[in-house]
């Protein structure tokens, strides 16, 4: 089947976002890679982890379209957020080639159907159920690349590295003092702003 323009440039971001998520794992140490960075425990591997529930979810069983593996993390009767982290006993290995894996069926999906194929997202309200292929491409796009930029925070903590994916960083050239000077004048901004606000505030009141 010819792709159309369109699915074409869909499934260039959708191989993009995962390509932006992966590279963040590129380099880190085993326990970089695990541990919670924030209050809610979002860390590296766990987004890579959840993108494979994403599309494992949107597109084979919207579709109708079986994946041939078990994945306990994403059944029904898993314990909240086991998508979103990895056990002691789950290799960075076993997560990235899960990912590559779904990621494989998830483009036949995307290959084989045309953009108007109906699916139903069991998940979502009754009203919202029925979807189109296109759709999915647009939703799953959008939540990957959102998770993208949770690993770009992340991975920015850990050790500096920033960028949008390998060869191409997206960032405003500077070296290392240019940078702490920008910040700096970050800082001073945000702590003129926040004075004058305190003041409208005690004026007001």
């Amino acid at each position: 089947m010819t792709r159309s323009p369109a699915k074409a440039d869909l499934q260039r971001y959708l191989r993009s976002a995962r390509e932006a998520l992966l590279w963040k794992l590129d380099g880190v140490a085993e326990y970089d890679a695990r541990r919670p960075m924030t209050p809610t425990g979002t860390n590296l591997l766990g987004l890579v982890k959840h993108a494979a529930g994403v599309e494992l979810g949107y597109f084979g069983e919207t579709f109708g379209r079986p994946f041939g593996e078990a994945a306990p993390a994403f059944a029904d009767d898993a314990e909240p957020n086991q998508d979103m982290w990895a056990t002691a006993d789950e290799s960075r290995e076993d997560i990235i080639g899960l990912y590559r894996r779904v990621a494989e069926h998830a483009d036949r999906t995307v290959e084989e159907l045309p953009l108007d194929a109906a699916g139903r997202v069991r998940w979502w309200p009754e009203e919202r159920r029925a979807v189109t292929l296109h759709q999915i491409l647009v939703h799953v796009i959008s939540d990957l690349q959102r998770h993208a930029g949770h690993a770009d925070i992340l991975r920015e903590l850990v050790d500096g590295t920033v960028g949008l994916r390998a060869g191409l960083d997206n960032m405003a050239p500077g070296d290392a003092a240019w940078w702490q000077a920008y910040r700096r004048r970050l800082e001073d901004a945000a702590g003129e702003a926040g004075k004058a606000g305190e003041g409208r505030a005690a004026d007001r009141a």
